[in-house]
């Protein structure tokens, strides 16, 4: 470990050294991040998820700050250019930025202008030159006149030595910076369609004739313009205004006036358009693609959270249907467990006969199977189908949910579905997902690729790596935050189990088919490749469900088991009876247990979860409906106030679902009566709202909403 890096950490996040250095060395250990932050706080002085994620991610940039380094050096030793000197600006550079813009110079390059110039022996007149000490410029450009060289006028030599001169230039780290810092604050991105391209980058039109400065411009739009460019509709271009940056590098490079100086300036000019200005627009360019990536993938992955950690129906027995007109719609019968039990096909709204042999099946479904729950996909047909159900007057009233079905497709069409369910075909699969999605969102949609679930924001076009490294912490947080029945988990969800992976996810589950239900969290030591170290990371977040140690049921460690033993006994009762006893329990004097490896922090989160054992941090569910009569977009009219469910998140405003098949648009400057920066700061997805049409564009199937105060809002017949 570099002592310097966590020196720079600590200052950075604004932590102590102590807390930097215990959490890297958990972190180099192989510990987790749900691991470090739940269960060694007096490690690291109680750092949450997203201080050690910082810390890590940290430490990860700086070791490649390193790598880099290290090669850098490498090549200029092997190049001969490594002085002492050069080597001290090498190892003091703290960003990649300045460590590259040390290298330029000395990096291997192809032929350049430059390098042509220097093999015709032309740098004693491009140093002469960059003087500025007011030589004999003809006089002296002659000396260099050689036809074997192709040099065969003063001409020819001044423009050699010009082109080595404009290489210096743009090249010169100090010079770099500061032209660097003028794109960073002024540089304006512009995009213009290319010619002809009109109607076929229709979907880009916005961005036809578009200028704003590169600062300024958010995540969306940057990405937008982005998009536009690699289909070939826009041409992109992001530059500072050049008389600016021109004045910076006279400022930094020219001295006095003559012949001489005249010949740096034009140098100088031509350095800058030809190689200064392109090289640091691509950086530019990468900048602020890496921004709009951070920003788009931080705006997806709040939205990912959002939707795993939906509040769950819980252990029902569930008919779900997928809905659909021609081939039907496919229904499904599952368990309290979410197991398959029944499958059949009815074809309601074709006929007379279909709807009464329908209505016959469904009622003999729901009474054969005690179903205490209706979950219906919210495509094609949904609302149709809902309001067919909700005529049937099924005994007993149960809860009529509309399901978002979005990747359930994929899920269907998925080697983890064929493998849960070979004899079954996509249509079935898509239903048992739509079903458990209502009892258990986070247990189903762990199984799905996160981009497919569609709640992020050009999810596509960002760095696949970033957001696949980011999407993993977030599925990882919410698994381990939940936790996870042992018996029931399918593999898919003990992957993201801390300290499990894929080898042994697969191998609990081997375990479990063939000696049956885990017992204990101790029966884990018995899964092949489970070492101590894996097991330390993973019991606290497995559940067991009856097991005959209650606290297998909880999220206290079992490298803690014998303090709340002692805590029990100081009290003259058991666990057993320990548990969820508030007035014992708020008796006890943690003090009394603080020992080296234990303090006050891991005491009152073990006294907590003693209170509410296993208990769900997800919210609880609240049924919804959309408003009747409204089930298609052609029924909606501007100043109708609707319920609604947000199903997605962005930088420009937020969707939501009224139940018309088509989402419509809350815009940013529609989410609240106030401005608002974040619309993540007012809705998260699936949050129940209120929203007021606007307007309704039906050639383009857009929808306008509001979710401000309208004082002539008609509200569209509540439910």
């Amino acid at each position: 470990m570099n002592p310097k890096h966590h020196q720079l950490i600590a200052k950075e996040l604004n932590i102590t050294l102590g807390q930097t250095e215990r959490t890297a060395a958990l972190i180099n250990e192989g510990a987790t991040v749900p691991f470090i932050s739940r269960y060694r706080k007096e490690v690291t002085g109680s750092l949450d998820e997203v201080a050690v994620t910082a810390i890590r991610d940290r430490l990860e940039q700086l070791r490649d700050l390193d790598k880099r380094r290290d090669a850098i050096l490498k090549s200029l030793e092997e190049n001969g250019h490594l002085t002492a000197e050069l080597g001290a600006k090498v190892n003091a550079a703290e960003t990649l930025t300045q460590l590259e813009d040390i290298y330029l110079p000395y990096r291997p390059k192809r032929r350049t202008r430059a390098t042509i110039a220097r093999e015709r022996g032309l740098e004693p007149l491009a140093e002469a030159l960059f003087a500025m000490t007011g030589i004999d410029l003809l006089a002296e450009a002659a000396r260099f006149i050689d036809p074997d060289k192709e040099i065969a006028s003063v001409d020819d030599a001044l423009a050699g030595a010009r082109d080595i001169v404009a290489e210096w230039i743009s090249e010169d780290p100090k010079t770099r910076e500061r032209v660097r810092a003028l794109y960073l604050k002024s540089a304006i991105i512009r995009s213009k369609v290319i010619s002809g391209k009109e109607e076929e980058g229709a979907k880009f039109r916005d961005y036809f004739e578009w200028e704003e400065p590169i600062g300024r411009a958010p995540s969306h739009r940057v990405l937008a313009m982005r998009r536009g460019e690699t289909e070939g509709i826009l041409t992109l271009r992001i530059e500072p205004p050049e008389g600016d940056a021109l004045a910076i590098l006279s400022s930094l490079v020219l001295k006095g006036s003559g012949p001489d100086v005249d010949q740096v300036r034009e140098a100088m000019e031509d350095g800058y358009s030809r190689l200064l200005s392109p090289s640091l627009e691509t950086e530019t360019r990468t900048l602020a693609k890496e921004h709009a990536d951070e920003e788009a993938i931080r705006v997806f992955s709040e939205n990912i959270r959002e939707l795993l950690l939906a509040a769950p129906l819980g252990r029902k027995r569930v008919m779900a249907i997928d809905p659909g007109f021609r081939t039907g719609c496919k229904l499904v019968c599952l368990d309290e467990q979410g197991k398959l039990l029944h499958t059949d096909t009815v074809y309601p709204g074709q006929g007379a006969g279909r709807d009464e042999e329908a209505r016959e099946r469904l009622g003999t479904c729901y009474s054969d199977f005690k179903i205490e729950a209706i979950a219906i996909g919210n495509g094609t047909g949904g609302r149709e189908l809902e309001t067919f159900i909700r005529a049937l007057h099924l005994p007993g009233n149960p809860l009529i949910v509309m399901v978002n079905e979005s990747g359930a497709s994929v899920y269907s069409a998925s080697a983890v579905a064929r493998e849960e369910f070979p004899d079954h075909d996509l249509t079935v699969r898509g239903a048992v997902s739509i079903g458990r999605r209502l009892t258990d969102p986070l247990a189903e949609l762990v199984k799905i690729d996160p981009k497919s679930i569609g709640v992020g924001q050009y999810q596509h076009d960002v760095d696949q790596g970033a957001l696949k490294d980011k999407l993993d912490d977030v599925v990882m947080s919410c698994v381990n935050g939940v936790g996870v029945e042992l018996n029931t988990a399918s593999q898919q969800l003990l992957t993201y189990v801390s300290g499990l992976g894929q080898q042994l996810a697969s191998n609990i589950i081997e375990r479990r088919d063939s000696k049956g239900p885990f017992k204990s969290r101790k029966d884990l030591l018995d899964v092949p490749r489970m070492g101590p170290k894996a097991f330390e990371q993973s019991a606290g977040f497995l559940r067991i469900h009856g097991a005959e140690n209650p606290l297998d049921t909880s999220a206290v460690h079992p490298e803690r088991y014998g303090v709340v033993d002692a805590i029990a006994s100081s009290l003259g009762t058991t666990v057993s009876d320990l548990i969820a006893d508030e007035d014992r329990l708020s008796k006890v004097d943690l003090s009394a247990f603080v020992s080296d490896d234990i303090g006050l922090p891991t005491l009152n989160d073990i006294v907590d979860e003693l209170r509410k054992p296993g208990r769900d941090p997800r919210k609880q569910f609240e049924a919804f409906s959309f408003t009747d009569g409204v089930d298609k977009i052609r029924d909606l009219e501007a100043g109708m106030t609707l319920p609604g469910i947000v199903t997605n998140v962005t930088a420009f405003g937020a969707f939501v679902d009224v139940g018309v098949h088509q989402d419509g648009l809350v815009h940013i400057s529609q989410l609240a009566d106030k401005f608002v920066k974040d619309p993540a700061n007012i809705v998260k997805v699936q949050q129940q709202v209120r929203v007021t049409v606007l307007e309704v564009d039906l050639a383009r199937n857009r929808i306008a909403l509001s979710m401000k105060r309208q004082p002539d809002a008609e509200v569209a017949n509540p439910t």
